[in-house]
């Protein structure tokens, strides 16, 4: 038998090996996740907030609300387009959702943030002191500065609660459904929040 006699099978998938290089993207456009929705995220990039999904290079490794990334693609935010998120910055701070009986795993929920604004009613819901004081050990855990916003003093005095918390020197804004939110306002301005609080204490009513 010589070289004559043997006969080779092309190969199907081509001839060049596989490369491990993952592409640079130096077109990639830097932007912030705003929101996260079941594999889709939404990308403020610039003035336009771009609906994005995870690059196949990136893996398993998650995107979480605040996470600084490099997108690609059609970056207009025009309906029905998409980007995708190619690179993710390195994270200053992560908050985290503890694993419980309705989920096993231990969740990045907010990266970035600097400021945990914890939200508590005075009245209607009272204030709930055990969800105070775990956010208060969560944030300084995580290295995150707490605020302590009180709302409805309309409603109850915020003396007792003030009172609570004034050892360990947390900052507090009392605010009231009849008066702006200058101090508030200004106490998130140069920051990056996370607001946290149960449901009814006036999230949604400060964010409007």
């Amino acid at each position: 038998m010589d070289e004559d006699d043997v006969r080779t099978r092309a190969n199907p998938r081509g001839t060049r090996p596989r490369s491990k290089q993952r592409p640079a993207h130096e077109d990639a456009a830097e932007g912030l996740v705003v929101t996260v929705d079941r594999g889709r995220y939404g990308v403020l990039v610039g003035s336009a907030l771009v609906t994005a999904m995870r690059a196949r290079e990136l893996g398993r490794k998650g995107i979480a609300v605040g996470d600084r990334v490099s997108v690609v693609g059609e970056l207009s935010g025009e309906p029905d387009t998409l980007a995708r998120v190619v690179r993710i910055a390195e994270r200053s701070t992560v908050l985290r959702r503890t694993a419980d009986d309705s989920d096993p795993l231990e969740r990045v929920i907010v990266a970035n943030a600097d400021q945990l604004v914890i939200v508590a009613s005075l009245a209607d819901p009272e204030p709930s002191y055990g969800l105070i004081d775990r956010c208060l050990v969560a944030a300084l855990s995580e290295g995150l500065e707490p605020l302590l916003c009180l709302t409805k003093s309309d409603l109850s005095a915020p003396d007792e609660a003030l009172q609570r918390y004034a050892e360990l020197s947390v900052p507090a804004v009392v605010t009231r459904s009849d008066e702006p939110l200058k101090e508030l306002l200004a106490r998130l301005r140069g920051h990056m929040s996370v607001l946290v609080g149960h449901s009814g204490v006036g999230k949604s009513t400060l964010l409007g």
